[in-house]
């Protein structure tokens, strides 16, 4: 096996921090966040970045059925609200560019539920997790090392 680098560049993890920090304060639900960016890290599978962020997700009072179901969220019934519903598919649809664009209907579903402040927002929230992700698999940090 390659040997990869643990080095993240300071200024790096600086400019993404910020992103993520800005974006889920513009968003201003932090609970909602937790779920958009754990979703995010399932699709890509980080495992860093979900034992990171179930555990914030924890500390915000997400409750524990939200993410034992989260994987399975269109199926779950009234486990997730409208609202967490379209955050959700837009956060799929944003993460896996399957046919190199968000669906019209997709994005026109979360317009519904969130101001433009807000969906722009949700959008660099799930713009910054993907950046992570893609920092930390492709690394390959293994999870561990954040406490709560």
């Amino acid at each position: 096996m390659t040997t990869r680098t643990g080095h993240l560049d300071p200024a790096v993890a600086r400019a993404l921090s910020a992103l993520s920090a800005a974006a889920k304060q513009g968003l201003g639900d932090p609970a909602l966040a937790e779920l958009v960016v754990i979703r995010a890290s399932q699709l890509n599978h980080c495992a860093f970045c979900l034992d990171l962020h179930l555990g914030i997700a924890r500390q915000h009072g997400v409750p524990e059925r939200q993410l034992d179901l989260l994987a399975a969220w269109e199926e779950a019934g009234d486990v997730f609200d409208a609202r967490e519903r379209a955050a959700l598919a837009l956060t799929e649809a944003i993460t896996v560019l399957t046919d190199g664009f968000v669906p019209d209907e997709v994005y026109e579903r979360a317009a519904r539920h969130f101001d433009d402040t807000a969906l722009a927002h949700l959008v660099g929230l799930v713009v910054a997790i993907n950046n992570w992700n893609r920092v930390m698999v492709s690394r390959r940090v293994p999870p561990g090392g954040y406490t709560p």
